[in-house]
């Protein structure tokens, strides 16, 4: 066992060694590998590093080579470019002496139908002239291409005038009817645009003057704008104004019939409101006429105003609404004209523009004022009626006027107020010498009314005043215009005179009320005169008594009783105090038939006693001497007239029963006395035939 023990250990030093041994080879084949590898590393490197070397000593000898090749290209492209920028100057330059040539035909058919390529025809003629200008200003191509320059601005100027000649056109009446016409029964007023220019037209003009302004160097063409269009303002006027001559005076038709057709599911549109003249005064009179104030006697003497028909209302009619059709139209216009016309130049053209359509106007009412100041020389006071239509128009439209006139010469501006002036003078002059005529009406005896009825001079006065109701603000400013309120005794308040539209507004009212009543005044004394003229009294009270009931009721029936108690008002009762005296005054005119049915001189005696000859006598003249003066009284008043129905048989009925009742008491008295044998013969009437007798009176058909 310690053999065996000794040899075990002995094995494993063998094993181990023998293992040691196997590692040791084994690391130095390892070893030995990696120098190999190192070596052949080292050789690598070294062939790498010698290539490299000799791969950068070639690139060397290259870029050596490479680079004044490629500068020497660089300088050849150079060249190049400089050879095609020299062939493309020259070519530039050569196009120039070229450019008369190509754009000859262009230039001689002109711009019509292709404005935008022959405008650029001329930018290159433009561009030519500039060349040569800079670089060879006494070259003969110079010459050649300024004359296609100023050939082609003179057709441009030409295309500008033949456009606007060729389309600008009057606007149609209707139309300008619809434009300038208020529908108050519409809440939403659909506005009408007045289109001048069809819009290709337009904009091919724009163009053009925007280049005459740039390039031309020409405001000539302004002129011809400002002609053309003048031209076309002046007869659009005027083409309304034949449209009212046509078609008012046949058919009424005062405003635009287009405008029921084109709004069928609104109101129909109202015609604008006519104004206030002598036909509207003759056509009250025939509506005094259906109510009574003139009855079956006296209407002849109820004569309208004379020396006017429809004629002058249309030409009234066609004066107002070309007012606002000249507002209308320069409106439109200066909005045109904002387009083509340089904005330095707007107003200038603008006032040019206007000028022959607002001098025609203006000329126009110069010669309305100029007849009524003739009419007033010959008396006819009824021709400033014609004014105050116009008046009231003008200073409602004075604001439009003025802004539409706005940047005008100040001789523009101030046509318009001039002739307000003017109409506001001679017509404070027509009522001043209005009031004077009433006073100074002479007391013709062949002008008198034979049967005492309303005067013509009552007629005309209240119809005159009637006018004055409808422009009571037109005829109170006009009045206010001639500082008159001495005249009227109205105080010159600085409060009322103010700016102020309300206090101006209630001194104005104030002064018309006190002329009014200053009118009434006048023809109450007149009238007062003239009734003088009668030989019987009774006559002369039924005249005032006429004329003043036919004062009073037309002032109340026109509410112009409203504007005269303004200062006086106690006016109505005035008048009617002044219609009962004159009652009684015509009462007192059957006093001499009544006086035959009283007690004086009635003899007095004893029932059943017979009575002396000379008290049968007393009666018999008491009753010849009735009915003579009922016979008499009633022959001579039954011509005699009481145009008012209700006064007319109020009249009749007081009188019936004043007589009745005397006549009825004296036949009671004389009921059984014998004073005769043949009592038919005195006692003519009975009560009642005398009452029908009565009754007939003021009638001549009965």
């Amino acid at each position: 066992m310690g053999i065996a023990s000794r040899m075990i250990p002995t094995e494993d030093a063998s094993a181990r060694k023998r293992e040691i041994e196997e590692k040791l080879n084994q690391e130095q084949e390892t070893l030995s590998f990696i120098r190999e590898n190192l070596e052949k590393s080292d050789q690598l490197t070294k062939g790498m590093v010698s290539i490299l070397s000799s791969f950068e000593s070639r690139l060397m000898q290259l870029e050596n080579s490479i680079i004044p090749v490629h500068k020497q290209t660089e300088n050849l492209q150079r060249l190049q470019e400089n050879v095609d920028k020299t062939l493309s100057c020259l070519d530039h330059v050569i196009s120039y002496y070229h450019v008369a040539k190509d754009t000859d035909r262009i230039i001689r058919e002109g711009p019509s139908g292709r404005l935008d390529e022959y405008l650029a025809c001329i930018a290159r003629i433009q561009k030519a002239v500039e060349y040569f200008q800079d670089n060879n200003p006494d070259s003969p191509e110079l010459n050649t291409v300024k004359a296609r320059f100023e050939k082609g601005k003179e057709l441009l100027e030409a295309e500008f005038r033949s456009l606007l000649t060729r389309y600008s056109k009057p606007v149609p009446p209707i139309l300008i009817l619809d434009a300038i016409t208020v529908d108050e029964d519409l809440e939403l007023q659909e506005e009408v645009v007045l289109e001048h220019l069809p819009e290709a037209v337009l904009q091919d003009i724009i163009c053009i003057s925007g280049w005459l302004v740039e390039y031309g160097r020409n405001q000539d063409f302004m002129n011809v704008y400002f002609q053309i269009r003048s031209s076309q303002l002046d007869r659009s006027i005027k083409g309304l104004k034949e449209h009212f001559r046509k078609n008012s005076a046949s058919s009424g038709v005062l405003y635009s019939p287009a405008v029921q057709t084109k709004r069928k599911d609104t109101p129909t549109k109202k015609a604008p409101k006519r104004p206030g003249t002598i036909r509207k005064a003759q056509n009250l009179l025939k509506q005094y006429s259906q109510h009574g104030l003139d009855g079956k006697k006296g209407g002849s003497n109820l004569t309208p105003l004379e020396g006017k028909d429809d004629v002058l209302d249309i030409e009234i009619d066609s004066y107002i609404h070309c007012i606002s059709a000249f507002v209308k139209l320069a409106q439109s216009e200066y909005a045109l004209l904002t387009e083509i016309i340089p904005e330095h130049h707007q107003k200038k053209t603008f006032d040019s523009l206007i000028q022959e359509a607002l001098d025609n106007l203006m000329l126009e009412g110069d010669n309305i004022v100029s007849a009524a100041r003739r009419a007033i020389m010959r008396h006819d006071y009824s021709a400033v009626l014609t004014i105050f239509p116009i008046l009231r128009h003008l200073k409602m439209n004075k604001s439009d006027f003025d802004s539409t006139l706005q940047g005008t010469a100040a001789s523009t501006k101030n046509k318009l107020p001039t002739l307000i002036t003017s109409m506001e003078t001679i017509g404070a002059k027509a009522l001043e010498e209005f009031a004077d005529s009433i006073k100074n009406d002479p007391d013709k005896e062949y002008n008198m009314p034979k049967d005492g009825t309303v005067h013509e001079l009552t007629s005309n006065a209240i119809l005159f005043l009637q006018q004055l109701l409808d422009f009571h603000e037109t005829a109170g400013a006009m009045l206010a215009s001639q500082v008159l309120g001495d005249t009227y005794n109205i105080p010159l308040d600085p409060r009322e005179t103010s700016s102020t539209s309300s206090s101006t507004s209630d001194f104005n009212k104030r002064l018309l009320s006190s002329y009014i009543c200053k009118v009434l005044g006048n023809l109450q004394l007149n009238l007062l005169s003239k009734s003088k003229v009668y030989e019987d009294s009774a006559l002369s009270a039924i005249f005032l008594h006429n004329n003043y009931n036919y004062i009073l009721k037309s002032l109340e029936k026109s509410e112009l009783i409203q504007l005269v108690t303004v200062t006086q008002r106690k006016a109505e009762t005035s008048y009617r105090e002044l219609i009962r005296q004159q009652i009684d005054m015509y009462q007192r005119s059957w006093l001499k038939v009544l006086e035959h049915l009283t007690d004086r001189n009635m003899p007095v005696f004893q029932p059943g006693a017979k009575l002396k000859d000379k008290e049968r006598q007393v009666i018999k003249d008491k009753f010849k001497g009735f009915n003579d003066g009922l016979e008499e009284l009633c022959k001579i008043q039954k011509g005699w007239a009481i145009p008012d129905k209700e006064q007319r048989d109020s009249i009749r009925q007081s009188q019936k029963k004043i007589v009745s009742d005397a006549y009825r008491a004296f036949l009671q008295r004389c009921a059984n006395i014998s004073f005769t044998k043949n009592p038919e013969k005195y006692h003519k009437y009975r009560p009642e035939e005398v009452e029908e007798m009565i009754e007939k009176l003021f009638d001549t058909s009965a």
